[in-house]
């Protein structure tokens, strides 16, 4: 398909006519073509197509024809119907009314154009322009930003059926690419247990034959990593997406013990945050969020929430299901400053809020946070009845700390939390805390003194100040707008509607074992 930029033509005048008679009150789509233009041009998407081939269907028509489906849920194939048989949609897309439109495949086909070029904010900064213009939205005023899960098109499985899977997969995809390669390295009886779909399987019952079952698998995977990974053999083989999921599956569910596969045991399992769960989407990840569970991605939507004005979304971002919120703030901060919407009041839930982004949002582009921030969770402070970290008072100059009795510790040592954050650790001297009255009401070790742990002035003084807030009655009775929640299904989306994601992965716990897997299935 080619692509050569030509001026959008305006709206036939037959077309126009019978949709005024039509609609006389108008439609959604009718005032979007009226209020907004066609939105859309050709030159936006002059990069994604070559110069030469077949003359592509307009880009413009197919963005706006992606717009028009989302806003009424419709698939592609009654999209594509719609466009042939709707009056008001032929209107928007200047269209006579007896054009016959195009093949639904070719919504798809344009998606996927968007994806490979990464451009997939495209549609929606060409849209955010054409409202700034209107002044249907602008920076300042009020946003609120919510996550919420994206489930993926994928099949459930168990860890058996997930090995048994990914291994027929990749040994499909080897036949595809190398047919007389993997002919020479396998046996009659793979065919039978790998040539149809795992759910096809009459798996065993009984534990000890499912491990048997899988460590079979095992050695037949560490087979085939092992001819795939060896010097003589091909290197593209490795770069076959089946055979990377299959050598990241075998490092997640294997390891070697005196050159034998073993199947890993449930606490031996890297965290499942960091499982795939599907050889076919890699990047689709377990995930949760309070109570709820699922596997797939995790999607953020920011939206404006001023009262008396329409509420539009500002930016959306796909992330892996385990992306924890509080690292996406900075960066959507970043993308609206990108945009020129910068809010003026930021409603965020408290996955969102930390100290040191109190701060830097304020100093950085001039947002106020207006979110729950995480309560002082020691004991302390939950039963009302102890010395909390707010009864102490700290010395910041002088870098000392004094407890509510009188004394004062001296130990200050800076520190970094185990999530990377700076803190600041001080611990009392064990001859005043040892004989102190009140040690009851301050610690419940037996011997050891009293410890805190607190965050620099700056972002500790914005944490204490956001929690004395949100204790206030007037805080309790600000406006909050309602969250964005709800979950989303990736078929929903369509096709090649997630974002693509690469990186490097790694575990939070590693056994000599783990270690040892990981060198045998990896890149010389």
């Amino acid at each position: 398909m080619s692509l050569k930029p030509q001026s959008i033509p305006p709206v036939p005048d037959q077309t126009a006519a019978v949709a005024r008679a039509a609609f006389p009150k108008g439609t959604a789509v009718l005032r979007l073509r009226d209020e907004l233009g066609t939105i859309y041009q050709d030159d936006l998407f002059a990069a994604l197509y070559p110069q030469r081939g077949q003359p592509a269907a307009a880009p413009w028509r197919l963005a706006l024809v992606s717009v028009l489906q989302f806003l009424e849920g419709l698939p592609d194939r009654q999209a594509a119907d719609a466009v042939r048989g709707r009056i008001d949609w032929k209107y928007a897309l200047s269209l006579d009314l007896t054009d016959p439109g195009f093949d639904f495949s070719v919504l798809s086909e344009f998606r996927a154009r968007l994806i490979a070029g990464e451009q997939e904010a495209l549609l929606l900064d060409a849209l955010l322009m054409r409202l700034k213009t209107a002044g249907l939205v602008k920076a300042g005023g009020r946003q609120r930003t919510d996550s919420t899960h994206v489930l993926a098109a994928i099949r459930g499985l168990n860890r058996l059926e997930t090995i048994g899977e990914t291994l027929r997969a990749a040994l499909n995809s080897l036949a595809e690419a190398a047919p007389a390669w993997l002919t020479e390295r396998i046996t009659i009886d793979w065919f039978e247990r790998y040539g149809r779909r795992v759910e096809e399987y009459r798996l065993p019952k009984g534990e000890a034959a499912r491990a048997a079952l899988a460590e079979q698998i095992g050695r037949d995977g560490h087979q085939i990593l092992a001819a795939v990974y060896a010097a003589d053999a091909q290197v593209d083989l490795r770069a076959l997406p089946a055979v990377q999921a299959l050598r990241r599956t075998w490092v997640h569910q294997f390891y070697t013990e005196e050159d034998q596969v073993r199947w890993r045991t449930v606490t031996e399992l890297p965290p499942a945050g960091q499982r795939h769960d599907s050889p076919y989407d890699v990047e689709a990840h377990y995930g949760n969020k309070r109570s709820a569970t699922w596997v797939g991605y995790k999607v953020h939507l920011s939206e404006t929430c001023d009262a008396q004005a329409p509420h539009l979304i500002t930016h959306v971002e796909t992330t892996l299901a385990p992306v924890s919120d509080i690292d996406r703030t900075a960066p959507i901060h970043a993308a609206l400053a990108t945009r020129g919407l910068v809010p003026a009041v930021h409603f965020l839930d408290a996955g969102y809020v930390d100290a040191p982004l109190l701060i830097a949002s304020q100093a950085e582009h001039r947002i106020e946070i207006v979110g729950p921030v995480r309560p002082d969770i020691s004991w302390q402070n939950k039963t009302h009845q102890g010395y909390d970290l707010g009864a102490f008072t700290i010395g910041w100059d002088a870098q000392t700390v004094t407890c509510p009795q009188g004394q004062t510790a001296t130990s200050w040592v800076p520190k970094t939390d185990r999530w990377g954050n700076a803190v600041i650790h001080v611990k009392f001297p064990f001859r005043v805390c040892t004989p102190c009255p009140a040690r009851a009401h301050c610690t419940q070790a037996k011997a050891s003194p009293r410890n805190l742990t607190f965050r620099p002035r700056a972002e500790h003084e914005a944490l204490q100040d956001a929690r004395r807030q949100q204790e206030t009655e007037d805080w309790r009775r600000r406006p909050q707008p309602r969250p964005l929640g709800g979950m989303v299904d990736g078929p929903a989306l369509g096709e090649n509607s997630r974002l693509s994601f690469r990186g490097s992965w790694a575990f939070r716990r590693v056994t000599p074992e783990f270690a040892n897997s990981v060198r045998c299935y990896s890149d010389p």
